[in-house]
């Protein structure tokens, strides 16, 4: 057993042991070992100053190492157009975290014989796992970035897997191959294509990451009916992916200049409402799915300042270490700050409720996110400008 095996296999036995690889899709992992389909060049960020290519040849045991690390890498960024010279910006495609990804094909609950539809190659490997379990021709993947997608079908042929790739934009799924028992999402989506639903059978599931301008993190499962109409409850929250390219959210800027806006005080912490507790993230942005936030640390101690836009509204608060009231500013038509602290209350007076009791609704017209049932939609708020 060569040494990348080695790894595989402990990495196999550490999922096991852990509980979140089922033990079907065990023999899946030790026949593609994830290290067949991590590309000789990945990126990280580890000093902070933007993404930097690291390559095989320059030192294999770490570049083994990281592989066989239970964390996602970074596969390529700036969608390909920086060379790996230069540092990257935008990270555009990884290859998941193992745990996140056996987790993932355990929620989508699959049977022999099934056809399965997967949005977003990537690497090929969660095609390359899915193929080993069900058959090659029971699994198509689609991928948008030609390059990826040629990557991928290079990486699976040596690994003596043959899955269809597809190139192509996901968001309109595959239709020549429907109907699917199952479709699974790699990338993130701010709504689900609505061709997914109609592309998977009655009884069929369609397992994505979902996630708002505000929050992404979440994992719903939809179980499609016989009218084409799909619901189902969010089964993570932990499981941010890079988003659906037609679904990316806008990148704001803070504004330099911050006359005329309006001035107040709260005494909620921003990290309340986005940083310390991922059910309250998840509740205000499904209230607010268009609202982004950032933080912005200062130079010195504990102190930053929290952000919110919303078309052309924006919010800051000025977090000062140690305050028990800060400085608000909110500019635009929309208070966001405001907004965002009613959402939060809302969230605290139902009794705070997980990410697990709530749940998607998509028919062709419609989508909306419900609290314990699918009668009891969640009240939302948007930028007119948004198309809302």
């Amino acid at each position: 057993m060569s040494g990348a095996d080695a790894r595989n296999r402990r990495l196999v036995d550490d999922l096991t042991t852990a509980g979140v690889l089922p033990d079907r899709w065990r023999p899946a992992f030790l026949a593609m070992p994830r290290h067949r389909f991590v590309p000789d060049i990945i990126w990280d960020d580890a000093d902070g100053g933007g993404f930097t290519a690291r390559r095989r040849r320059d030192d294999p045991a770490i570049w083994l190492e990281t592989v066989y690390r239970d964390g996602p890498i970074v596969t390529q960024v700036d969608d390909g157009a920086t060379p790996d010279t230069e540092p990257g910006r935008l990270v555009t495609s990884s290859i998941s975290k193992p745990s996140i990804v056996a987790g993932m094909l355990g929620h989508l609950q699959v049977e022999e014989g099934m056809r399965i539809l997967e949005i977003g190659t990537g690497t090929g490997w969660n095609a390359a796992l899915m193929a080993a379990r069900l058959g090659e021709g029971n699994v198509i993947t689609v991928e948008v970035d030609a390059v990826l997608a040629e990557q991928a079908r290079k990486a699976l042929a040596e690994a003596g897997a043959s899955p269809s790739v597809v190139t192509g934009d996901g968001a309109d799924g595959y239709a020549p191959g429907a109907p699917y028992d199952r479709v699974i999402a790699t990338a993130s989506v701010r709504e689900v294509p609505y061709s997914w639903v109609v592309q998977t059978r009655p009884g069929g599931a369609v397992l994505a990451p979902w996630g708002t301008a505000f929050d992404n993190g979440a994992l719903v499962r939809l179980v499609v009916d016989e009218h084409g109409v799909a619901y189902g409850r969010f089964v993570d929250n932990t499981v941010a992916f890079m988003w659906l390219r037609a679904h990316r959210t806008p990148r704001f800027l803070p504004p330099a200049d911050l006359a005329g806006a309006a001035e107040a005080t709260t005494t909620l912490h921003p990290d309340a409402v986005a940083w310390d507790d991922l059910n309250a993230s998840f509740a205000v942005g499904a209230r607010l799915p268009d609202v982004s936030r950032r933080f912005v640390d200062a130079d010195d101690g504990g102190d930053f300042t929290f952000w919110a836009f919303a078309g052309p509204s924006w919010a800051r608060v000025d977090v000062t270490d140690g305050a028990s009231a800060y400085l608000v500013r909110q500019y635009g038509p929309r208070a966001l700050w405001s907004e965002i602290e009613a959402a939060y209350r809302w969230w605290e007076q139902l009794g705070r409720p997980d990410t697990g009791r709530f749940g998607l609704g998509v028919s062709r017209d419609h989508q909306y996110v419900y609290l314990d049932s699918h009668d009891n939609p969640v009240p939302t708020r948007r930028t007119r400008a948004a198309g809302r």
